[in-house]
């Protein structure tokens, strides 16, 4: 197996750059039918070896691996069908072969961003936050979720061969949109089927977020924020976010404040110290941020909760 790693761009004169469609179309071998999208046939690519690339558009590559090799954080993905990676323009893709010649397969689905603008796939693209994730948080397909989504490459890739017509953008963007939704549906499906898995990072979760309050770092660093979570458990905050409210049914930013105002109402009764204190202890930079957030989530200010207990 060769896993797809993405990163952060990091050094941009020691990767391969594609900024268009043309360009990568060009490295696989692959015609290009239309400036700003496509469906690429890594088959027939000629054999190299990994590198680091730059991407100036979405490509959605479906690789065909061994996923008993792919390690999500500690564990191996159960999964051994195909494996869908998103990746959004401005990321970047490393395939590490360990210096090693191989054989590119799979599909690959790229579309600029130009060529959605204006319209409600262009509006509503960052609803698709898998797009976000990194490359161990990728969506392992069941071989009827394969056969659904070469379906829907293959009903582009019939629009891009004929000739273009007054029909074709509309019928390329409403498939490229039905894609999307089933890469949706096939996540939810992803977050049950992993369900074990999960209830241990939220564990994990509870427990960072009360080591957190136990200790001084919110005086140092401040409210612990989504992004901050997801890090300390090596998720990207997307998937991070999305595994939360699909556990809790709540965001994670609720989640985290939730917590927050437990820990608030605890420190609250030691009368001791002000409501301004308090805040401080708390990770707030302004007492009245504290206390407006306070009663918007207890319906109480932190004076009158202290009042009435």
């Amino acid at each position: 197996m060769v896993p797809l790693i993405k990163e952060k761009v990091k050094d941009m004169d020691k990767m391969l750059r594609f900024n268009t469609v043309s360009e990568y179309n060009a490295f696989n071998n692959n015609v290009t039918r239309h400036p700003l999208v496509g469906v690429v046939d890594y088959s027939k690519a000629a054999p190299r070896q990994g590198a680091r690339m730059y991407f100036g558009f979405y490509t959605i590559i479906l690789k065909d691996v061994k996923c008993g090799d792919l390690v999500y954080g500690r564990n191996t993905y159960d999964y051994q069908e195909s494996t869908l990676v998103f990746i959004a323009p401005g990321q970047v893709a490393g395939v590490n072969s360990n210096g090693e010649v191989f054989q590119p397969k799979g599909y690959g689905l790229i579309f600029h961003p130009d060529f959605i603008h204006g319209t409600s796939l262009g509006r509503h693209i960052q609803d698709y936050s898998f797009f976000g994730y990194q490359s161990n948080e990728a969506l392992h397909l069941s071989e009827s979720e394969r056969k659904i989504i070469l379906d829907c490459f293959s009903k582009i890739e019939y629009e891009l061969e004929h000739a273009i017509d007054k029909h074709s953008k509309k019928l390329i963007i409403t498939n490229i949109e039905l894609f999307l939704n089933y890469c949706m549906r096939f996540y939810d499906r992803q977050f049950i089927t992993r369900d074990n898995a999960h209830k241990g990072i939220l564990e994990k979760f509870e427990s960072l977020l009360n080591d957190y309050f136990e200790s001084d770092k919110p005086q140092s660093i401040g409210l612990p924020s989504v992004a901050w979570c997801a890090g300390q458990m090596h998720l990207s905050a997307n998937y991070f976010g999305d595994l939360v409210k699909k556990e809790t049914g709540r965001p994670a930013q609720e989640y985290i404040q939730v917590k927050l105002m437990d820990v608030a109402k605890e420190k609250i009764f030691d009368r001791s110290k002000s409501v301004s204190e308090v805040a401080y202890e708390l990770g707030f930079k302004y007492p009245q941020h504290f206390t407006r957030l306070f009663k918007q989530r207890v319906g109480q200010t932190p004076n009158e909760f202290r009042m009435m207990n």
